[in-house]
């Protein structure tokens, strides 16, 4: 079913802390005449979020208008990885503003360059050359051009290889890859080159020999007619299966990595939601231990402008002829002004190392709550500052997004913004520069919530 934030204000016990202030009924009431603007005038594919008109938001906390302030655990969904309106890329945005330059095309710019150069030098060795654009989608339909141009060089066929479940973007290419049949539909048929298999999740304590399970795979493809060493020009891996923060078994990607070396079929990543720190490296394809041949960024490489990236090898990138890729805005200036100090706040915030660390504490605490709540919590995911709950009903087993939605509304109520998937998941990606108080803090209003929900304590 889908779930409806209530858009009727709802009293609210006051609350004033170090990282959240509620002082008003929620929404607020003098809000909702921008809500109704909003409905009135722009697509409802807009409205799924919760009923919070952001004014401001800095580092690890957002206001409203009115006096309100919450802690927020989704970095805007893992943009914010520098925190909020970082001082230093804000510094940098100015400076580039001041300039004059908002736009150039494709005509060179220094900053451009600088930020190039720099970040390929804190990418692993793989990443050579780079392409800058404006959204992830941009960068997994550039992953699905690059590697079907290779397979033709190659003489193989444009067999893409990609996993149910996981979220490439919205646009066509991106949209046949992505593994949920729901939002395939539109596109009016499947291509037939995009191979769509089962995600290998994990238990803890399996005891599943998980290269043989990638080869398993390979065979359902034989079966289905499709030759996966002459047909296959890549395979594109999200890095963690989004809406549920899951990690393939690292035995399974290796797997993975020796068949598409062994045929010259290419490796590539979707790191859009997964890069930059995220997990606790700088790329979360490091905790697989392979090399990949194509990286796909976006979300938290810009820090809220609009950028992302294809970074590989140089005769990769360089496969398409002069102006085949391009786009309107691609390495705008100021979007390269904030990629380039947020490298350098990652840098000198050691946010890479904090992301680690802090994961740990997040995660003990998840998993302290899944052991107090163990009929209602079938699983607890994530690496570095990700995380997801995954809600069961407690009677039936079956997956329990509407407990989900409910957490998220009243923690909002009480000054704690939690990631919303509308599916049995609540995610968790604060930016990485916020401290362990403030997680602890945003725990605690967890465990109070969830609860309360399981109770009865909150009404529908």
């Amino acid at each position: 079913m889908t779930f409806a934030f209530c858009r009727r204000p709802v009293d609210t016990s006051p609350i004033e802390t170090g990282y959240r202030r509620i002082a008003t009924a929620l929404p607020v009431p003098e809000s909702l005449s921008i809500l109704d603007d909003l409905q009135s005038c722009e697509t409802r594919a807009m409205h799924g979020q919760m009923p919070v008109v952001w004014d401001r938001a800095k580092d690890f906390q957002v206001w409203d208008r009115w006096g309100n302030c919450w802690l927020d655990f989704t970095s805007t969904i893992f943009v914010a990885n520098v925190g909020h309106a970082n001082d230093h890329v804000l510094a940098a945005l100015r400076q580039a503003i001041d300039g004059d330059l908002l736009h150039s095309y494709n005509y060179p710019t220094e900053i451009r360059a600088r930020y190039l150069k720099a970040l390929v030098a804190a990418t692993p060795a793989c990443a050579a050359k780079a392409y800058l654009m404006c959204t992830g989608t941009e960068a997994t339909e550039a992953a699905l051009r690059l590697m079907r141009l290779h397979g033709r060089h190659r003489g193989k066929g444009p067999g893409v290889v990609v996993f149910d479940g996981s979220y490439h973007g919205r646009t066509l290419g991106a949209a046949s890859m992505s593994g949920s049949e729901d939002s395939r539909r539109w596109i009016g048929y499947q291509d037939p080159h995009i191979h769509h298999i089962a995600f290998p999740f994990a238990n803890e304590g399996d005891n599943i020999d998980w290269a043989a399970a990638f080869h398993a795979d390979l065979q359902d493809l034989r079966d289905r007619g499709v030759d996966p060493a002459r047909e296959l020009s890549g395979i594109l891996l999200e890095s963690y299966i989004g809406w549920a923060a899951a990690f393939f078994p690292p035995a399974y990607v290796a797997a993975a990595a020796d068949f598409a070396r062994a045929h010259d079929i290419l490796l590539a990543f979707d790191e859009v939601q997964a890069g930059f720190g995220r997990t606790g490296r700088l790329f979360a394809f490091e905790h697989y231990d392979v090399e990949p041949d194509l990286i796909c960024c976006g979300k938290g490489i810009g820090s809220g402008l609009a950028l992302s990236a294809i970074l590989g090898r140089a005769e990769l990138l360089d496969l398409p002829e002069t102006g085949l890729l391009s786009s309107t805005h691609s390495a705008n200036p100021l979007a390269c002004a904030a990629g380039l100090a947020t490298l350098e706040e990652m840098e000198r915030l050691d946010l890479v190392a904090a992301s680690a660390r802090k994961g740990e504490q997040l995660l003990a605490r998840l998993r302290a709550l899944q052991a107090r709540f163990p009929a209602h919590i079938a699983r607890v995911n994530g690496r570095g500052l990700v995380a997801a709950l995954i809600l069961r009903d407690p009677n039936s087993g079956n997956p329990d997004g509407l407990t989900a939605s409910r957490v998220c509304e009243e923690a909002m109520r009480r000054g704690v913004l939690f990631m919303h998937t509308g599916r049995e998941s609540i995610k968790f990606g604060p930016p990485l520069t916020i401290t362990e108080a403030a997680i602890d803090e945003g725990m605690d209003v967890l465990d109070d919530v969830l609860a309360d929900v399981v109770a009865g304590h909150v009404a529908p």
